[in-house]
């Protein structure tokens, strides 16, 4: 199904006021994540005993409509965004992204491919794969 509107900024808008409000350095809960997410995961789990990983993936691909309070509820529900970081501007910045918002898309709605979805199992019997 063809997209019946325009996406949504992420990467551009969203993104740029996150960053004028909370700095350029991403953050995650109460800390700073300066060189981005740690990795080593797997080495992690393997150490712990763990076999795998057995990689599943459900595709994605469907049109989805979004509106301007799903979009808003989205950036607020991110751990580099949550409302808490903004202390006593959170209101403001919900005001601009709002306006952001309205500017991208007049009517308020926004098409957007719906992601597949990668699961990684892990288990303690190697012989369950």
């Amino acid at each position: 199904m063809p997209a019946l509107h325009p996406a949504v900024p992420f990467l551009l808008s969203v993104d740029e006021l996150v960053k004028r409000y909370l700095g350029p350095v991403r953050r995650a809960g109460r800390g700073l994540l300066p060189q981005g997410t740690p990795g080593g995961e797997a080495e992690v789990f393997a150490r712990a005993g763990f076999a795998g990983p057995r990689r599943l993936v459900v595709p994605g691909g469907r049109t989805l409509e979004r509106t301007v309070d799903d979009v808003v509820a989205w950036v607020f529900s991110m751990s580099f965004s949550a409302p808490h970081l903004f202390e006593g501007r959170r209101d403001d910045f919900e005001e601009d992204l709002r306006g952001l918002l309205r500017e991208a898309s007049e009517p308020g709605l926004f098409s957007e491919r719906g992601p597949s979805t990668e699961v990684f199992v892990w288990r303690t019997d190697a012989s369950l794969y």
